[in-house]
């Protein structure tokens, strides 16, 4: 059973999709706060990773930049969508939701223009990482999935690591090691074994080794591990930023309920239990 008690009141309720979808940007907003130092210091390094490599492609750039946020910002159940992403890097730990705002912050300052599509997931999607607190995981998840605009086509923020686009001559998955101020970033192309959403790993990092996709494509339809369709219940449309969605949909939980939860949620990792999370120093 899921909770609609800890949901905000939502004015605005899903309708048609525009018309015209949005052209998306490549311009700052108050979550992905572009000029901000700590922002700044991670796209050079992202620059600096990615020339060591000979990464030159907006796609390959953004791939690095994924290794790099996977490896640098822990995983944790934040609640706070509107997160600026400077706050995220300071604290080095965030939501998906939060990682992937880093990302697409990452990928304006790169001058590749972002979206993201509203999608209402199912509360159930998340039991696996809740069994003792299903009465408490809101009925509905709202969560910005980001786009990239690569070569005039639009890409989802899963289809980054898809197999068409791994190297040529590559004949299965590899991995890349990336050597970036003294750590190693990790790039993987897709390999067998679909997402769970159990355990430590979480989509933020799925997407780097196996497909995800919330359409049911002809080759994922059914029971095929990528096929995350039947967790979807309302697809809200495009976007021009994660904050104009928000602005329009509110966030999965209301004020009082997040202001509860957050002290605690946005110190539990991935994958840990209540007894075994500690709180960061």
């Amino acid at each position: 059973m899921t909770s609609r008690l800890l949901m905000p009141y939502r004015t605005a309720r899903p309708g048609p999709a525009p018309a015209v979808e949005p052209a998306g940007s490549t311009g700052p907003t108050p979550i992905l706060d572009l000029a901000h130092p700590r922002v700044t210091a991670l796209v050079t390094r992202v620059r600096r990773a990615a020339d060591e490599r000979g990464a030159v492609t907006d796609r390959a750039l953004l791939r690095t930049a994924h290794g790099i946020v996977a490896t640098t910002v822990r995983p944790v159940y934040s609640v706070e969508d509107l997160r600026r992403v400077s706050k995220t890097l300071r604290l080095g730990r965030g939501s998906c939701s939060q990682r992937m705002a880093v990302l697409e912050a990452v990928a304006r300052s790169l001058g590749v223009p972002t979206r993201v599509r509203g999608l209402l997931v199912d509360g159930a999607f998340w039991y696996p990482r809740f069994p003792k607190l299903r009465r408490f995981v809101p009925e509905e998840v709202l969560l910005a999935w980001p786009e990239f605009l690569l070569d005039d086509v639009w890409v989802p923020f899963a289809d980054l690591f898809a197999r068409d686009t791994a190297p040529t001559d590559t004949a299965t998955a590899v991995t890349a090691t990336v050597a970036a101020d003294n750590s190693a970033t990790t790039e993987t192309a897709p390999t067998p074994g679909g997402f769970t959403n159990a355990g430590p790993e979480t989509l933020f990092e799925a997407v780097a080794r196996t497909t995800v996709d919330w359409d049911a494509p002809a080759a994922c339809a059914g029971s095929a591990p990528c096929d995350l369709s039947a967790h979807l219940r309302t697809d809200l449309g495009r976007f021009g930023s994660r904050d104009e969605l928000f602005a329009r949909h509110g966030q999965t939980l209301c004020l009082p309920a997040r202001t509860l939860a957050e002290p605690v949620l946005g110190r539990w990792g991935a994958g840990a239990t209540p007894a075994r999370s500690r709180p960061a120093a």
